[in-house]
């Protein structure tokens, strides 16, 4: 839906400034931060209706944010996206305590990513 807000977090930092842009010139209102600890400040004064989180960033893994996420703002749809091939014993993790995510393997298309979000932004 464009005009809602979407986060996105990823360590490295062209791509998610790229992401941001993207989204910008779809015209969502994205942001781009660079770990986690940032994004759980940032979101504190600004709700996102979507978060868009690498799976691996540093200190605490894009999983534990999204975990932190859906326990402290469940509106918020998370869609989690990685370049590493570490991720699936993550997301068993997570979902073995009840958490289930989508996730899109990078380099994820721009077609793609834009269907993704759409759907997740979309009410059931």
């Amino acid at each position: 839906m464009p005009g809602s807000r979407i986060l996105i977090v990823d360590d490295e930092k062209t791509i998610a400034d790229s992401l941001a842009l993207v989204f910008s010139k779809y015209g969502y209102e994205a942001r781009a931060l660079y770990d986690a600890e940032q994004a759980i400040e940032f979101v504190k004064g600004w709700e996102p209706a979507l978060a868009i989180i690498d799976v691996v960033l540093p200190n605490m893994s894009g999983i534990e944010l999204a975990v932190y996420l859906k326990v402290t703002y469940p509106a918020v749809p998370v869609l989690l996206i990685s370049g590493q091939f570490v991720t699936e014993g993550l997301i068993r993790d997570a979902a073995s305590q009840g958490h289930h995510f989508e996730i899109l393997a990078k380099p994820v298309p721009i077609p793609e990513l834009l269907r993704s979000t759409a759907s997740l932004l979309t009410p059931a």
